[in-house]
């Protein structure tokens, strides 16, 4: 057995939030969950399956799309406007199997359909959108990409407003200034950025670090692009030259 390799992908059954009938769909091994990339907005590349691929459940009988985040218990509303969005146009069809990037994009957006649907929680739907950002990013369509990200923006920016101070404040201030730098937002970016550096009250080194690398890069970034810096990147030369050794 010495040399075999393990498949990468293994089945694990679940049970369909909408029909509740039990359905197989794919997960990668743990041990094979290693990217040897990630993107400063933790878009991450793997040399044989992507996890991310799997994230989206698709029931084959009834068409319903969830994530392990996903509300499990629907209300009757929720089952009514999926049903005659979505269930009674639904063609059977099993994404139990390995997954092509194609494959992985129809399930996202069916996954995004299906919450949109229910109002499903800010988060969730925030999460669908950026992995969809991703899977363009991964197709080289930076038009789509961008699109997308703006999408998942706006949507971190209400989970933001609706959460406001949750357990992982400081990731989600790291990515509301990161995703601000990729659309394009520069000055907006500074300030979420800003947020993760001088709030004392964080204390999560890795985003306060991260935060720190972004400032600088977008910092080279509106030089290079000849714009004007914004008040607290002025501030922060500043005290950064008060305190450097003459």
């Amino acid at each position: 057995m010495d040399g075999v390799e393990l498949e990468p992908l293994y089945k694990v059954k679940v049970k369909c939030h909408y029909c509740e009938t039990e359905y197989d769909t794919s997960r990668v091994r743990p041990s094979l969950k290693r990217p040897y990339r990630t993107d400063s907005d933790f878009c991450a590349y793997y040399k044989r399956e992507n996890p991310d691929f799997y994230v989206v459940r698709i029931c084959p009988e009834c068409g319903f799309a969830s994530t392990e985040n996903s509300t499990e218990q629907l209300n009757d509303k929720q089952r009514k406007d999926f049903k005659e969005q979505i269930g009674n146009r639904w063609v059977k069809r099993d994404y139990s199997g390995a997954r092509t990037l194609e494959q992985a994009m129809d399930s996202y957006k069916l996954g995004l359909l299906c919450a949109q649907v229910i109002q499903e929680k800010d988060r969730v739907i925030a999460g669908l959108l950026q992995h969809i950002a991703w899977l363009y990013r991964y197709m080289e369509d930076h038009t789509q990409e961008n699109r997308f990200l703006e999408f998942s923006l706006e949507a971190y920016v209400k989970v933001f407003e609706r959460e406001g101070t949750g357990g992982n404040e400081a990731k989600l201030l790291y990515l509301l200034g990161e995703l601000n730098r990729r659309v394009g937002r520069f000055h907006e970016a500074v300030k979420w950025f800003g947020r993760v550096i001088h709030d004392k009250r964080i204390t999560d080194a890795a985003m306060i670090r991260a935060s720190r690398e972004q400032w600088a890069l977008l910092r080279e970034q509106m030089i290079s692009g000849k714009m004007e810096l914004p008040a607290e990147m002025i501030e922060a030369d500043k005290e950064a030259a008060k305190r450097s050794p003459i």
